[in-house]
């Protein structure tokens, strides 16, 4: 058995780290991590959003199970069970530490422990609405929000110094097997940083390579979150610093991981434990014209994912595609306890390094977008499946950048596709069903004013 360390940080494209492959931005402990680890090449989150993608990781739950659509959490049951709750009942120690923003209360997840959860306050996202569509109000403002502000790493810094005190203090005269969960929000927007790490990246400040231009730009669901967010209005020099802030959090983020198992190595219970680092989503930085998430393209639903210790071999990759469910799944498998069997997911442990036959799923019911979109993920191919706009099939061996819809030109592979993910929900009956519950979400709101 081995404990868990888990650092998890919000809206990380993995294509920005060096282990993914970007040219510059600098990564040195998500480097040594998979030097001596796995990285897992084809990760995913469940759902584009904030607390969709955290409530299933929470929960081993589908979203569409949960029924936690978007950032709003009115009318969610919040008496879900959890993987805290599961893992303190087998006496192992679970700690959660930082950012929550689930279907509950940070109080009532049943961790053994949970410090410095920010709750969210408020009724709800009233953006939400699908049919009226709706536009995000002073949306565009965001694009200002980049450069050089100390104060925004002030939290993360804090829940770091928290996790490291504990770690220090508290984990070293345990007797049992133990979890231990950080949530930090960077590299999440605004991409405020300090004068240190902006200086990091004068190259930075570049455009992206795939704009406004290109085909997939002008699906109708990347017209609706450019639409929601008001992203016409960006400036060329909004973007490039936009970018620029945004490889500074991610070296903030990596200066965050090595921080912890810096201090993991100094309690000598390294050897003892894995550490993974993954995040909640991606980032599309400018691609296709789009911003923050809220997309199933690679750029926002991939996620870094990178995993050593006692249980993984070092400094091999794996291709087979994994998700959010099977990073939970491994605390599971780490630790000894037994998982719920009727949880998604399978332990990252036991996958194989190339399957090209695993599925791995991943669906978005939130703010700007008129219907519910579902994603596949098999070997090299993906599937997007809209309601209400045309269906999109990428082969991603030969076009990483999913600049080229060929669900026309291959009928048998995307007829698969959509059995597959026939086999895991009915695509129809939940947009429908997600459209009545946001309905519900805004008529809630609404009264409550």
């Amino acid at each position: 058995m081995a404990n868990t360390l888990l650092l998890i940080s919000d809206e990380h494209n993995p294509f920005y780290s060096s282990v993914y492959g970007h040219p510059f931005v600098q990564t040195p402990a998500m480097d040594r991590l998979a030097r001596n680890g796995v990285t897992y090449d084809s990760a995913y989150c469940p759902s584009p959003l904030c607390t969709p993608s955290r409530s299933a990781f929470m929960s081993g739950r589908r979203v569409h199970e949960i029924q936690a659509y978007s950032n709003c959490t009115i009318g969610v049951e919040p008496d879900i069970p959890t993987y805290g709750s599961a893992l303190s009942e087998q006496d192992v120690y679970s700690v959660h530490v930082g950012k929550t923003h689930v279907f509950a209360p940070s109080s009532e997840l049943g961790f053994r422990e949970t410090r410095l959860a920010r709750e969210k306050t408020g009724a709800g996202d009233p953006e939400i609405g699908r049919r009226p569509f709706r536009i995000r109000r002073a949306a565009a403002e965001r694009a200002a929000q980049f450069g050089i502000k100390e104060s925004h790493l002030r939290l993360d810094l804090e829940r770091v110094d928290t996790a490291i005190d504990w770690l220090t203090n508290a984990a070293p005269s345990l007797e049992r097997p133990w979890t231990l969960s950080v949530n930090i929000i960077h590299p999440h927007f605004p991409h405020y940083t300090s004068q240190e790490l902006w200086d990091l990246y004068p190259q930075g400040g570049d455009l992206p390579a795939f704009g406004v231009e290109e085909e997939t730009a002008a699906h109708p669901r990347a017209r609706e979150v450019r639409e929601h967010f008001q992203t016409d209005r960006f400036t060329e020099n909004q973007a490039r610093g936009q970018r620029r802030g945004y490889l500074a959090c991610v070296t903030f983020v990596d200066r965050q991981l090595a921080r912890l198992v810096e201090a993991l190595k100094a309690t000598g219970l390294y050897d003892d434990t894995n550490v993974i680092y993954t995040s909640d989503h991606g980032e599309m930085l400018g691609k296709f014209g789009m911003w923050w998430k809220c997309s199933l393209y690679e750029d926002a639903s991939r996620i870094p994912c990178i995993a050593a210790g006692p249980d993984f071999s070092s400094g091999s990759r794996v291709s087979t595609p994994v998700d959010l469910h099977d990073v939970q799944a491994s605390l599971f498998a780490s630790t000894g306890a037994e998982r719920p069997a009727d949880w998604v997911g399978t332990s990252l442990q036991r996958l194989p390094a190339a399957d090209d036959h695993r599925v791995v799923f991943s669906e978005y019911h939130g703010h700007g977008a008129r219907h519910s979109a579902f994603m596949v993920r098999k070997g090299k191919w993906k599937y997007i499946h809209h309601i209400g706009a045309p269906h999109q099939l990428f082969d991603l061996g030969r076009d990483p950048d999913e600049l080229n819809n060929v669900y026309e030109a291959h009928p048998a592979v995307a007829a698969d596709l959509e059995r597959e993910l026939r086999s895991i929900c009915d695509p129809e009956a939940e947009d429908d069903r997600a459209f009545r519950f946001i309905e519900a979400q805004l008529e809630s709101m609404s009264a409550a004013d």
